[in-house]
């Protein structure tokens, strides 16, 4: 479906991405967590044919999208972090764009529109504007747009972010959903995210991938042991009895009461991974008096296994941020780190780009467009509030001269000619009429 081979992807030295190995099959929902900074996102830009990569390949369904990039465009619907949308637009009126922009038949354009407002749950939507509607329904409207086209693999980067928690569970379940009958890459930093809708996991660190397994098999390669916890009632020293008889299979324990319910007695047993005692340990906490209130095996979570893999990722974070903290806020200021995101994707990056537009790669294109590549990530509210101050401040002005008329020549400022005379200031000569009318 999708292979992806030595892609990197440099900003100067420093490298967002450093040569990624991986393959997505068809039939999965896959997660592709990492810390912020580590590459998420400048990953799946490159996969959607939206940034160009460095050095490496990516093909989907066997066409590269450098060297092929319509074809291998057709097999992708992407969403990414800043969805792509048009406020002053209905979701109907955007999609119809959309569909036009991906080249859906005609006869079928008002068909899949439909559908995909259905799927999505944004029928009773579509004739507002997205400017009103809420987070949630324009992540819907985006998730919506990348569907059409019938593309077999769907990108979604982080598109719970800014959600309420009742929204983030209707997102959840319209992700599951689509992968009943789409391969879809969930990019996300969000481990309870990727714990409920995802079944194959890719851990990236640093820009390089670190891990990549089901969740069931990322938990086991990580860890030798399993926790058994155990709540009873009854008296201490039948409990004390209970795990004597199945010593012979754990590496150790502990006992008393409960923290949380000190009424009750508690048990955590460490076993070997492949160890299962509970049906043991259940009869024997029943024949030496003890009624059993719950029992749980634990083994390593997702959680802990992220934590393990990124660990040093976290540690530079920490120590990066202390050593900000401790400069002052003109040294912090211009050392600022590099941050992996790139400007928002426009529908010009998505579906404009020629054969040899999208085929163009850093090592390849013009000296101009290097020397306005930026490492940072830009301020994409600080933008839109001084586009925002500028426009007002332009209205005010036109506003200002409408309303006051020019004086008239005789009261204008006047200046002293060579020849004695005064003239006005915005008196056009016979001579500037001259040349005008040249």
């Amino acid at each position: 479906m999708i292979e992806v081979k030595d892609l990197t992807k440099k900003y100067g030295s420093h490298y967002a991405i450093d040569r990624l190995n991986f393959n997505v099959k068809s039939g999965h929902i896959y997660g592709f967590l990492g810390p912020n900074g580590a590459g998420k996102s400048t990953t799946m830009n490159i996969i959607a044919g939206c940034l160009a990569a460095t050095e490496g390949t990516v093909k989907i369904n066997g066409y590269d999208i450098y060297k092929e990039p319509i074809k291998a465009k057709r097999s992708i619907g992407y969403l990414p972090e800043f969805p792509p949308l048009y406020l002053d637009m209905t979701p109907y009126e955007y999609l119809r764009f959309v569909a036009e922009a991906k080249e859906v038949d005609r006869g079928l354009v008002d068909e899949k529109i439909e559908q995909v407002m259905k799927e999505t749950g944004i029928t009773d939507m579509q004739d507002r504007l997205i400017k009103n509607l809420s987070k949630g329904y324009r992540q819907r409207v985006g998730i919506a747009q990348a569907m059409l086209g019938d593309p077999e693999v769907i990108i979604l980067d982080e598109p719970t972010v800014g959600l309420d928690p009742k929204q983030i569970i209707e997102i959840r379940e319209l992700i599951k959903s689509l992968g009943t009958t789409h391969t879809v890459i969930l990019s996300s930093h969000i481990l309870s995210e990727i714990s409920a809708v995802c079944d194959y996991v890719l851990i990236i660190s640093k820009g390089k991938l670190v891990a990549q397994d089901t969740l069931e098999n990322l938990s086991a390669h990580y860890t030798s042991s399993a926790t058994v916890r155990v709540l009873v009632s009854g008296e201490e020293g039948g409990l004390r009895m209970a795990i004597d008889t199945v010593k012979d299979s754990l590496t150790d324990y502990t006992y008393g009461y409960d923290k949380d319910e000190p009424q009750y007695l508690a048990a955590e047993i460490t076993i070997p991974r492949d160890t299962d005692i509970r049906a043991r340990l259940s009869n024997a906490l029943v024949e030496n008096g003890c009624t059993i209130l719950s029992m749980t095996t634990e083994s390593l979570s997702l959680e802990d296994v992220f934590l393990m893999l990124t660990q040093d990722s976290h540690d530079e974070d920490e120590a990066a941020s202390r050593e900000a903290d401790a400069m002052p806020a003109s040294v912090s200021d211009e050392t600022e780190t590099e941050a992996e995101d790139d400007e928002p994707v426009t529908y010009d990056s998505l579906f404009s780009a020629g054969e040899s537009e999208a085929g163009l790669r850093d090592d390849e294109s013009d000296d101009d467009d290097e020397e306005d590549m930026t490492d940072e990530e830009p301020d994409i509210e600080a933008l839109e509030a001084a586009e925002a101050e500028e426009k007002a401040k332009a209205e005010a002005e036109m506003a200002a001269r409408l309303r006051k008329k020019e004086p008239p020549a005789e009261n204008q400022p006047r200046k002293k000619q060579d020849d004695g005379e005064y003239r006005s200031l915005f008196t056009i000569s016979d001579d500037d009429k001259g040349e005008d009318n040249k």
